[in-house]
């Protein structure tokens, strides 16, 4: 950006970190980054996302939807990756002073150096990610440690769940913390085609949406499907390899009925494959608002939940629970022969997202704690917010 663009543009700059980048092409937290970032740009913020690319070439500056975007290259893969991206953006946000957004604590241990420089940082605690066995002891304690970090340099935690607010509650003063959760669009209409292309016929079929390992009780929900024959498909989404034993087990407790069919990444593909759903399976055990049930709720589907606080406060009286197989089973009865009780539950969720999880609403939470946390506004003429550009 040439400097008499920077001089001209008068925005409170906003630093987003923490996630892959924008466009949203990886997750939950991408998702997230990108939403806020156009609901601070509509606000009169100016905001500067880092994205993490492969390579070892300079950082590039662009501008994606009218968003600025810094892309930092790493030449290495998985969290060892990530946690040099994680270093180098911090490094270069550090350079200007303005308050940052940063998604996640893995590496928190990095953002003492915003602390230490004062600059505000409001982070968004994601789950309690150290209690998951799937990372192993030494990952375990390396998230913890960054967790207690994050609890003490962060000048405002967000938590997705009012039970993950609880938790940081013993960790951290309660002024700091705030309950914001995920959001999703609401789906009002989506082509056949996706749908179609996967074998799969609107209407007939149930969906399980999620990472493919134990504690999303992905094997206890196939089990319990597959104990009769139901007339309906089981749609699988993920990648089911021969390799993992927990993945060969699934595949093995299916019936005829189950249709396994690899990853989609695709939001629009995504949002089809939801709203011609019968119902959205989710057994997740552990974690705060999850994505995935969010986004189950925008498209209207009605839900059977694994039986916990997390998933009972997200989808309140919108879905059926169960806790062993033997319940999901008989609930799956119910999902499935009652098209009245699918349309009760339909209604219900749809009011609940409406309520509580709209991108509008959780963005605006956003930017409402970012302007509280740092003291800056885009009504505002702070020259200090004013840095001479993203790079």
């Amino acid at each position: 950006m040439h400097a008499d663009q920077v001089t001209a543009d008068r925005r409170p700059v906003v630093r987003i970190l923490g996630t892959h980048g924008i466009p949203a092409a990886y997750g939950g937290f991408e998702t997230a980054a990108e939403n806020v970032a156009i609901h601070l740009r509509d606000g009169g913020w100016r905001p500067v996302v880092y994205c993490q690319a492969d390579g070892d070439g300079p950082i590039v500056e662009d501008v994606w939807n009218g968003i600025d975007r810094v892309t930092i290259q790493v030449g290495r893969d998985g969290w060892l990756g990530t946690s040099l991206f994680d270093l180098r953006s911090i490094r270069h946000a550090c350079r200007f002073r303005d308050p940052c957004i940063t998604f996640g604590y893995n590496t928190a241990v990095f953002n003492l150096a915003q602390a230490m420089l004062g600059i505000t940082n409001v982070i968004n605690m994601d789950g309690i990610e150290w209690s998951r066995a799937r990372w192993g002891w030494p990952r375990q304690a390396i998230l913890y440690v960054n967790e207690r970090i994050a609890c003490w340099v962060g000048d405002a935690l967000i938590a997705d769940h009012p039970v993950i607010e609880e938790y940081l509650a013993r960790k951290a003063r309660r002024s700091k913390l705030h309950t914001i959760t995920y959001g999703a669009n609401a789906v009002g209409e989506a082509p056949t085609e996706p749908v179609t292309a996967l074998g799969l016929e609107p209407g007939s079929y149930l969906t399980i949406i999620c990472r493919p390992i134990p504690e999303n009780s992905i094997l206890e929900l196939v089990t319990a499907f597959s104990r009769r024959t139901r007339g309906v498909k089981l749609a699988v989404l993920g990648t089911y390899g021969d390799d993992d034993p927990f993945h060969r087990a699934v595949r093995e407790a299916a019936s005829d009925e189950v249709v396994f069919v690899g990853s989609v990444y695709d939001p629009a593909e995504l949002a089809a494959i939801r709203f011609h759903s019968l119902a959205y399976l989710h057994g997740h055990t552990v974690g705060g608002t999850n994505p995935s049930l969010v986004e189950a709720m925008a498209a209207g589907n009605p839900v059977l939940a694994h039986d916990n606080p997390y998933n009972r406060w997200v989808a309140a009286d919108g879905a059926l629970y169960f806790s062993t197989i033997d319940e999901a089973a008989d609930r799956l009865d119910d999902l499935i022969g009652s098209a009245r009780l699918r349309s009760t539950l339909s209604a219900r969720v749809r009011a609940r997202h409406a309520a509580e999880f709209t991108w509008q609403r959780v963005a605006g939470q956003y930017q409402a704690l970012l302007e509280t946390a740092s003291g800056i506004s885009p009504e505002d003429s702070a020259p200090a917010a004013l840095t001479g550009g993203i790079a």
